[in-house]
């Protein structure tokens, strides 16, 4: 599990607007997170790059840049910051763009999370030798979830690639159907940040197992 740290959203206004950062990356790791990520855009979300160097200062866990990221200086910024990885969403760049942000990632030891909406987009990333795919289930334009979208798209990942499955996730029961469908972790924001007891929080979404034959070969 991927446990994001996020202050508000488009979708939901504010979420936890007064969070400890400190605190609360801390309680994901004491609760049993892989990952944190770290929302650093300030506009929509109410992040800032000073979040993702009090994390890395916090806890040991690889940290997950997520903002826009459309130019290569991001990319390096974010390395030097203490970002373990970057996202990257495919329609939010040209194909050539994502194929310059990924270099620079792998010139500087930063890995990039290409996060992709359906199968073209799919396609696109892995041609390019993507290894580390998000699948997110919110259309970005319109903010709705369609549960759906994870289900369909994590089958056509290859067992090579790490596939990630996220947004609108609540419950045990939600990770084990996209566990079902292949993914190899989930990130989870809102239900872990607006959470009294993130620590407990985190750790009831934990120990669910992946599912290896679901994805192709």
């Amino acid at each position: 599990m991927i446990a994001e740290v996020k202050r508000s959203s488009p979708s939901k206004g504010d979420i936890n607007p007064g969070l400890d950062l400190a605190r609360q990356v801390r309680a994901y790791e004491a609760g049993g997170a892989a990952a944190i990520s770290v929302l650093t855009e300030p506009t929509r979300f109410g992040g800032s790059t000073d979040d993702l160097v009090l994390a890395r200062k916090s806890v040991a866990l690889p940290l997950l840049k997520k903002d826009f990221h459309v130019d290569v200086a991001q990319i390096l910024e974010a390395r030097s910051l203490g970002a373990s990885a970057a996202l990257v969403i495919v329609r939010a760049v040209p194909p050539a763009r994502l194929k310059d942000l990924m270099k620079a990632a792998g010139d500087v030891g930063l890995e990039i999370l290409v996060e992709v909406r359906d199968e073209r987009e799919l396609d696109l990333a892995l041609s390019i030798g993507a290894d580390l795919i998000g699948v997110n289930n919110r259309n970005l334009e319109t903010l709705e979830i369609d549960a759906g979208t994870s289900l369909r798209i994590l089958p056509l990942i290859p067992r090579g690639v790490i596939a990630i499955a996220e947004s609108g996730f609540k419950s045990a029961a939600d990770l084990e159907r996209v566990a079902g469908a292949g993914a190899d972790a989930v990130l989870v924001g809102s239900e872990v940040s607006r959470a009294g007891d993130p620590e407990a929080a985190v750790r009831s979404l934990t120990g669910v197992m992946r599912t290896h034959g679901a994805r192709k070969g």
